[in-house]
């Protein structure tokens, strides 16, 4: 099992090298390159050159932590073409500085336009046609989530849209704090993981609060009933989820792919914050 840190606390506010030193001090081997605005932004083309590829491989040689994931997310399911192919084009990009560092896996998200779902989905095997080959050519793996607002929300469409491009390098990303949508309001953990089966890769840790219940008043809309998309990045025990059936679930699936610290709540206290959530994580998995 690879444990490793989404270093979203620091990426406003921490150059590159610093963050890979702080990856280490807090006591992780490997760091999930998340979005930032110096390296791969949010549905941007990436701001890389051989140079600073050169510098983060030394930065994380010398730090002694190594890069689990690097994690591009990309309006590749856009309904809209020229977004979509703007998306292609990004994405190429970001695979060939994943090869360049040396890494071999990626994981992102479905995208797309949750309110024209059949036509994202058209879009996104379109982006996959054309980008399967290269991650193959280049020998990339990559592992998928549903995200809140997705034009694919639910667990179970999550999976069979990827056993459709039936590709045995592409897996799942569980998001736990995207429990509550990957089941409309009902959380159910262990079904989840159960489903995901041998899809199953990559387990992102962080907890939240059901946005289903309570009648809709957990979170205060203005104006009530606006269709809004939330949700959290917590500490474990600091929402719903059910934690110890969610580690209980991986103990028994014996599951060894990659665990991340996905809190992203604490950007004012991000060291007590990956104190707790890590204890969580060892005494929960008991690594």
């Amino acid at each position: 099992m690879r444990l490793a840190y989404d270093p979203s606390h620091y990426r406003d506010n921490t150059n590159l090298k610093d963050t890979i030193d702080t990856v280490a001090r807090l006591g992780y081997e490997y760091v999930e390159l998340s979005p930032r605005k110096d390296f791969i932004w949010f549905y941007e083309y990436p701001k890389v050159d051989k140079a600073l590829i050169k510098d983060l491989k030394r930065y994380c040689s010398d730090a002694g932590v190594k890069i689990s994931s690097v994690l591009p997310v990309q309006q590749w399911s856009s309904p809209n073409e020229e977004e979509r192919q703007a998306a292609v084009r990004n994405w190429k990009r970001c695979i060939e500085i994943t090869s360049e560092l040396g890494v071999d896996l990626m994981n992102s998200e479905f995208s797309g336009d949750i309110s024209r779902p059949v036509e994202s989905e058209a879009a996104f095997v379109k982006s996959m046609e054309e980008l399967m080959p290269i991650f193959e050519r280049e020998g990339i793996n990559l592992n998928l989530q549903s995200h809140p607002n997705d034009f694919i929300e639910l667990n179970t469409e999550a999976i069979r849209m990827i056993r459709a491009l039936d590709k045995d390098w592409i897996k799942l990303v569980y998001s736990v704090p995207h429990a509550f949508f990957y089941d409309d309001g009902i959380g159910d953990v262990e079904q989840h993981l159960e489903e995901a089966g041998d899809l199953l890769a990559h387990v992102l840790i962080a907890d939240t609060l059901n946005h289903k219940a309570a009648f809709g008043l957990r979170y205060i809309v203005n104006p009530p009933d606006a269709k809004v998309t939330i949700h959290q990045h917590l500490n474990p025990g600091e929402g719903e989820i059910n934690f110890e059936a969610l580690y209980r679930k991986l103990r028994e699936m014996k599951f060894d792919g990659i665990v991340t610290n996905a809190v992203f709540a604490y950007p004012d206290r991000p060291e007590w914050s990956n104190e707790v959530t890590l204890k969580s994580i060892r005494e929960g998995l008991h690594i």
